[in-house]
């Protein structure tokens, strides 16, 4: 018998059990603008790019009660 590659197919993952979460979010005109242009330059998808601007946001937000 010769070595044969078996296909490997594992179940998907149900909707919202892949760590992701989708929703939609209501934002001004020029702020699409500015992230498809990001998209355009970079040659990341606008969802990639809105991910990372939301993690770094998140790492580099100080709320005012916290400020000594």
């Amino acid at each position: 018998m010769k070595n044969e590659k078996k296909l490997i197919i594992k179940k998907k993952l149900p909707k919202g059990e892949d760590g992701y979460k989708v929703f939609s979010i209501r934002i001004k005109e020029e702020i699409v603008d500015s992230i498809n242009q990001l998209s355009e330059k970079s040659g990341r998808s606008r969802n990639e790019l809105i991910g990372l601007l939301l993690e770094y946001g998140i790492e580099n937000c100080i709320i005012d009660s916290d400020i000594k």
